[in-house]
């Protein structure tokens, strides 16, 4: 068996920080989204996606530096913070590992970013050789792509994989490569009902993860 943690929300709490950055930049650009509407729109898409979607909905190109700043006022307040582990999410992955699965990230945000926000959280070295981005495959979530990429990496078949995700695209990218979907209802943001209508099986503390795995 598999288990596929998606990074931030679910790894590192990072999505409000992630998200607070992110609506402060549209501002800027004379988007308005509060914190809440920002997370809502985008959360769980690859930033190639995000940027579609702001230019769609201005009608027009975002400035050519507008990811770059982005991305360090991001990291800068991962670094501030500092950014910490989703709570339990540790131990879960040592109970996880010790029952004999294997464990492996695929994620939206890039491998730089991840270098980032697993590093600082000390996650990095228990996953180092077995994370992936979707910079890596066509399609971001909610299509497949990227968690069929790290199941073919990971020598698995769609059917033995579990995917741990707290966003409806990523739930949605689960069901659609054909795997077990578990959705991370734990923070405060968490949409449970659009999850569970996604396909997601909902689970609000780090510590029911090991047993629900080996169901």
């Amino acid at each position: 068996m598999l288990v596929i943690f998606d990074c931030d929300g679910v790894l590192v709490d990072s999505e409000p920080l992630s998200n607070t950055c992110f609506a402060r930049a549209l501002a800027r650009e004379g988007l308005d989204w509060s914190v809440e509407e920002t997370m809502r729109r985008l959360m769980g898409r690859s930033m190639k996606s995000c940027v579609e979607i702001v230019e769609g909905i201005l009608g027009r190109s975002l400035p050519g530096d507008f990811v770059d700043r982005l991305q360090a006022d991001t990291m800068q307040a991962f670094h501030d913070a500092p950014l910490k582990p989703v709570a339990g999410v540790a131990k879960a992955i040592d109970a996880i590992e010790a029952a004999g699965a294997a464990t492996c990230v695929a994620s939206s945000g890039s491998l730089d970013k991840m270098r980032v926000t697993l590093g600082i959280t000390g996650l990095w070295s228990r996953f180092e050789g077995r994370i992936f981005s979707s910079s890596e495959v066509p399609r971001g979530k909610p299509f497949p792509d990227l968690f069929l990429h790290a199941a073919l990496r990971m020598n698995q078949q769609p059917f033995a994989c579990t995917v741990v995700e707290d966003s409806h695209p990523g739930i949605e990218a689960a069901r659609a490569a054909g795997m077990r979907a578990l959705a991370y209802v734990g923070a405060p943001y968490a949409d449970r009902g659009a999850l569970v209508v996604a396909g997601g099986e909902w689970f609000d503390d780090m510590r029911k993860l090991p047993p629900l795995v080996a169901v």
